[in-house]
């Protein structure tokens, strides 16, 4: 059976479909090294909201919930979840994320939320 993956890109050498969720491009990752399927920057916490958490784990509940808000909010998060959902049947989709802190991301949440929502006819 296929599932979501939260992983990090620098530790990534799963197969799968490959999509970086993070708005911004890790550092020291190359474009060749990365060998992304795509890049989910629509879908990824807007700058105002990522600069508020700043990886700090305090904040993470309250970061999550208005995350949360946003992805709801999201014109693009349909066609991202029919994305996923798509790959979904062919094997593993990895969720790409640059963080150091591997239960406090975005990714976390976002794998969450796909993983709830593909539940559910949208």
């Amino acid at each position: 059976m296929s599932e979501i993956k939260a992983v990090r890109i620098y530790h990534a050498d799963l197969p799968g479909y490959r999509i970086l969720v993070d708005r911004l491009w890790p550092r020291g990752m190359s474009k060749e090294k990365a060998k992304l399927d795509g890049w989910a920057k629509e879908v990824a916490p807007s700058a105002d909201l990522r600069k508020w958490y700043g990886h700090d784990p305090e904040k993470f509940p309250e970061f999550k919930e208005k995350y949360l808000a946003e992805l709801d909010k999201n014109p693009e998060t349909p066609a991202f979840l029919a994305l996923v959902k798509k790959e979904l049947e062919k094997g593993d989709v990895l969720f790409l994320f640059g963080a150091k802190d591997l239960d406090h991301n975005q990714a976390i949440v976002l794998k969450e939320y796909a993983n709830l929502q593909l539940t559910k006819d949208f």
